[in-house]
């Protein structure tokens, strides 16, 4: 499991789940950080949390990808009342855009 800047995550054998989030960033920070910083620690303590990596360009588009044990975890982080007070935050001033998609992933390799 990761969740450290920069690091790539090491998954389980499939299937496991995927919450891929897409944004593009209004100006500013307005906490945004903070917030998006404790989401990362507040994530990594749900049951069924297996790792996160992230990546913003300086043109303010970013993308998030989640792994989770199944979709019953996703919903509940989805649910999870600190979480939802994170999303109406960037609904009403951190994101210009955004996107949720989620995967089931049967496949998985790389070269680590």
């Amino acid at each position: 499991m990761s969740t450290q800047p920069g690091a790539i995550t090491h998954t389980p054998e499939q299937p496991y789940h995927a919450v891929i989030f897409t944004s593009r960033r209004t100006d500013g920070d307005r906490g945004y950080d903070a917030m998006a910083a404790r989401m990362v620690e507040l994530g990594a303590t749900q049951d069924g949390f297996l790792g996160i990596e992230s990546a913003r360009g300086a043109d303010g588009l970013g993308i998030t990808v989640s792994y989770w044990r199944d979709g019953a975890a996703i919903l509940a982080w989805k649910r999870n009342a600190e979480h939802e007070r994170a999303q109406a935050g960037g609904k009403a001033a951190w994101y210009a855009e955004y996107h949720v998609r989620i995967a089931k992933m049967e496949r998985a390799y790389g070269g680590d």
